[in-house]
C-alpha cells in the first residue's frame, strides 16, 4: 500500500489505528536568471508566470516525496494534516515545506449504497442513506461525516 496523503484530520473510509510521528519534507529553490529576466519582461504585459509555476510545482513535489519517504521508513500507511509553507531563505531563495502526522490506518468497511437516490420530505437528496419518512421532530441524522474518528494530528 502507498502512503495516501490527506490534508484532513482523518483519512476518509479509513480509521486512525496508531499515531506515529510528524513527518516533513523541504526543498530550498532559487530562481533562475533568463527565467526571472523573462518574467520581469512578462510582469509589463501581464499573464501568469509559467516558469514560477513549474518551479513551485516542482518544488512541491519533491518536497512531498521527501516527507514520504521519512513516513514509509516509519511504517505508516498515510500522512493526515497535510499542510504546506514557504519561507524566504535568502535574495532569490525559497523554501517550500510540507509537513504532516504519519499514522497506521485500517479500511472501514462502508454499508452498500442502494441504487435508488432517496430524498427527504425537504426534496434534499441524501445519497447511500435510507429514505426518512416526514417527521414533526427537529433532523437529528448524522452526517456522514460524524460517522468518521475524529484525530487530533498534533496532540
Amino acid at each position: 500500500m502507498t502512503v495516501q496523503l490527506s490534508n484532513l484530520e482523518y483519512l476518509p473510509n479509513y480509521q486512525i489505528t496508531e499515531r506515529l510521528d510528524v513527518v516533513y519534507g523541504s526543498t530550498v529553490r532559487s530562481k533562475h536568471v533568463g527565467k526571472d529576466l523573462f518574467a520581469g519582461l512578462k510582469n509589463i504585459v501581464g499573464g501568469e508566470l509559467t516558469a514560477y509555476t513549474e518551479l513551485l510545482e516542482e518544488s512541491r513535489q519533491e518536497a512531498i516525496d521527501r516527507m514520504v519517504v521519512k513516513a514509509e521508513a516509519l511504517g505508516a500507511d498515510a500522512v493526515v494534516g497535510l499542510r504546506f509553507s514557504t519561507s524566504s531563505i535568502a535574495q532569490g531563495a525559497s523554501e517550500l515545506f510540507v509537513y504532516g502526522t504519519a499514522v497506521k490506518v485500517v479500511r472501514v468497511q462502508q454499508p452498500p449504497v442502494s441504487p435508488q437516490s432517496p430524498s427527504d420530505h425537504d426534496g434534499h437528496t441524501h445519497y447511500g442513506q435510507p429514505a426518512q419518512a416526514p417527521s414533526q421532530e427537529p433532523n437529528t441524522a448524522q452526517t456522514p461525516s460524524d460517522d468518521l474518528p475524529r484525530f487530533n494530528p498534533f496532540g
